[in-house]
């Protein structure tokens, strides 16, 4: 079965095609460090599949990460998928992005995983041999405190010098998703769910609170009574 894997939860834009048979990756193509998702995803794809000599037709599954990510670059990927599955009539299977890394640090018995969540802050889980543990939260680098010592930790480079000093003093590394590796956290055996992106952060925008009437305007007395 050939898989179109696509992520945009981090800077970088992922695509892929992946035999799930096998796990083997057909083809890849990764933009590092884009802030373009929107104008380079489909091109990128298409191109990446006319190397290969197939189409769209040729794809049997999707798998797309659903963050945590930031709202415009992830609903990007989501919407894409969604959009080429209903159209082609293919399965969409949603993974967590920070599964996808966490399933390439399988070897470790413990690993925290993070990415940039900007803001100053990250995006985060810890995972035992490629299995959460934890999360996915987002909290700023300093105030990092999982309950799973991590053995390793993933994280951007700008990141790591911002991270409480028992983290700090870890083997660090930046591991990002590939297509392998979001097709490998996937459960394609069974029926996918609804696509359901995971924002984590509240809303920036607040109700305002109620502000108190002015003594100065008078009350209205909107009940109009009936005379005999």
């Amino acid at each position: 079965m050939l898989v179109l894997a696509i992520d945009t939860a981090t800077a970088d834009l992922v695509t892929g095609l992946v035999d799930a048979a096998t796990g083997d990756v057909v083809a890849e193509r990764i933009v590092r460090g884009t802030r373009a998702h929107n104008e380079v995803l489909v091109p990128t794809i298409q191109e990446m599949l006319r190397e290969q000599g197939l189409s769209l037709i040729d794809v049997q599954a999707m798998v797309a990460g659903c963050g945590p990510g930031p709202f415009t670059g992830l609903r990007v990927g989501m919407v894409t998928a969604e959009a080429l599955g209903h159209s082609l009539g293919l399965p969409v299977h949603g993974v967590c992005t920070l599964d996808a890394i966490g399933y390439q640090l399988r070897d470790c018995p413990a690993a925290l995983v993070a990415t940039d969540a900007r803001r100053r802050e990250v995006y985060w889980a810890t995972y035992r041999h490629g299995r959460r543990e934890e999360g996915p939260g987002v909290v700023a680098p300093a105030a990092l405190a999982p309950a799973l010592i991590p053995e390793r930790v993933n994280i951007p480079e700008h990141l790591g010098e911002s991270l409480p000093e028992l983290l700090r003093a870890l083997p660090h590394g930046h591991a990002t998703p590939t297509a392998a590796s979001l097709v490998a956290v996937a459960d394609l055996a069974a029926a996918p769910e609804p696509l359901r992106p995971l924002y984590l952060r509240r809303p920036d925008a607040a109700e305002p609170k109620p502000v108190p009437r002015s003594p100065a305007i008078p009350e209205v007395n909107t009940w109009w009574g009936c005379g005999n």
